[in-house]
């Protein structure tokens, strides 16, 4: 059984940058593809970028292209969101998700979910 932990979220100022980490337990992180997902208050949960297994392939949503990385250390079975020039409708909990299908994945339909963690833009 896959489990995830997310880590990294916290408080910070527009503009900021964070990093968020998502490690397994479990199973190998390599045989999974992944997505970060996130969910703001009274919202629906939005797709925020996926990766296929070995960090070749990823699918940025078009609110984050340019402003987040997504990578993937299959040795350390961890996957990173980096996310740059942070903005105040970026305030969400963030969730990581796997699937052993890439093509789950990219329909949003991931299989094992982390339990999120909180990220807050705000000055």
């Amino acid at each position: 059984q896959l489990q995830l932990v997310e880590s990294g979220g916290g408080l910070v100022q527009p503009g900021g940058s964070l990093r968020l980490s998502c490690s397994s337990s479990g199973s190998t992180l390599s045989y999974y593809a992944i997505a970060w997902f996130r969910q703001a208050p009274g919202k629906e949960r939005e797709g925020v970028v996926c990766i296929n297994y070995s960090g070749s392939d990823t699918n940025y949503a078009e609110s984050v292209e340019g402003r987040f990385t997504v990578s993937r250390d299959n040795a350390k079975n961890t996957v990173y969101l980096q996310m740059n020039s942070l903005r105040p409708e970026d305030t969400a909990v963030y969730y990581c998700a796997a699937s052993d299908s890439y093509t789950a994945v990219r329909n949003m339909r991931p299989r094992y979910w982390g339990q999120g963690t909180q990220v807050t833009v705000s000055s």
